[in-house]
């Protein structure tokens, strides 16, 4: 049965044609994820698709979902339980369909979590998935570390299997095909799966609701946990500041004055806000905690004044603030009376000096 859906608005290939998100490409071990050359979004075939999600743990926006998980609801029911152990074959479709945010605030919570990984090395889906959860695992332990936590996330071969026999669980699931909470919710899948050719790449476009949601910006669920999760935490003695290209989804960044144009491009398209400014246009403000490193402000960025800085402290996490990456003279255009980015000399911006050069040259004054 397929079951993974595109929520067009949030994939960070619609912001932009340019951007060069290619997560889900990369992650998909079968090969099912491929790019349109129309709208830039991803296309999915569903007749490779296995369900594993590995593609969601690794979209940077949560653009990409399956029906029968949700990592929210998930992460809210696992942090309620003790149990901290999480398998494929016990409460996961794959260990690659958590993200490091979700990772990393589970343990936090719950002073631990453990990994089975005991089915991996047999399993067909082991490239690339396996290294990306050891690699996962590795990056939320390196600022578990950091923030002086004991809690750890650890990788066990412990090859769990459900209970044979279990006639009570197997009749619960059974009846619950058939419950009222869930009815609609299968007519849903019924009627979307007979409307899927298997061997067709699923198409997904933006419409008007789309473009909205675009222009409102929108915030992951997964930082709102993990940032709920460091409000319960206790705050570390020292914050550290730590090697940047450790870490996948956040970033501090730098912005080069002389080379940035004022173009208002890294801030317009951050589908976050991470990235903002006041109604002059006068600054750049970043947000680092609002980051999600999907670096379409770099993707948009002609001159490459914005980049990566090299480190990333935890204060970022545990007392979050705005830094000001760039402060603009502005004036007043004598042609418009629109505020613009003032560089020396005549009192005019760059749109209408475009328009005055190029009316000269129609008049062959140049």
């Amino acid at each position: 049965m397929f079951s993974l859906d595109l929520d067009s608005s949030k994939c960070v290939r619609a912001v932009t044609k340019f951007s060069t998100c290619d997560n889900c490409l990369l992650t998909c071990p079968t090969n099912a994820i491929s790019f349109n050359s129309d709208n830039n979004l991803p296309n999915i075939l569903p007749s490779s698709c296995v369900n594993c999600g590995g593609c969601v743990g690794s979209c940077p926006s949560e653009a990409l979902s399956l029906d029968f998980h949700s990592n929210t609801d998930f992460f809210f029911d696992f942090v309620q339980e003790d149990e901290s152990l999480l398998s494929c074959k016990k409460n996961l479709p794959c260990l690659a369909v958590l993200t490091s945010e979700h990772l990393l605030s589970m343990a936090l919570l719950k002073e631990g979590v453990t990994f089975d990984v005991g089915h991996c090395k047999t399993c067909e889906l082991k490239e690339p998935l396996y290294k990306i959860i050891t690699d996962r695992v590795d990056e939320v332990n390196y600022l578990l570390e950091a923030m002086e936590s004991d809690s750890r996330v650890s990788l066990k071969e412990l090859a769990y299997e459900p209970p044979e026999g279990d006639i009570t669980h197997n009749r619960r699931e059974f009846l619950e095909q058939f419950s009222l909470k869930n009815a609609l919710k299968q007519k849903e899948v019924f009627d979307k799966e007979v409307e899927i050719d298997p061997d067709e790449f699923m198409d997904f476009g933006l419409d008007s609701i789309d473009v909205s949601k675009i222009k409102n910006k929108q915030f992951p669920d997964k930082r709102k946990i993990l940032f709920t999760a460091l409000k319960r935490a206790k705050v570390p003695d020292t914050l550290h500041v730590l090697n940047a290209s450790d870490l996948t989804f956040v970033s501090t960044k730098e912005l080069d004055y002389d080379s940035c144009t004022a173009c208002q491009m890294c801030y317009r398209i951050c589908p976050t806000g991470a990235l903002s400014t006041d109604y002059k246009n006068s600054k750049i403000d970043f947000d680092a905690s609002m980051c999600i490193k999907c670096a379409v402000c770099h993707d948009v960025c002609e001159p490459k004044s914005i980049t990566l800085s090299d480190t990333f402290g935890m204060d970022n996490f545990f007392k979050p603030s705005v830094k000001q990456l760039v402060k603009f003279k502005i004036r007043r255009c004598y042609e418009c009376d629109s505020y613009f980015d003032y560089r020396g000399g005549e009192v005019i911006c760059p749109r209408c000096k475009l328009e005055e050069d190029e009316a000269k040259e129609l008049w062959g004054l140049n």
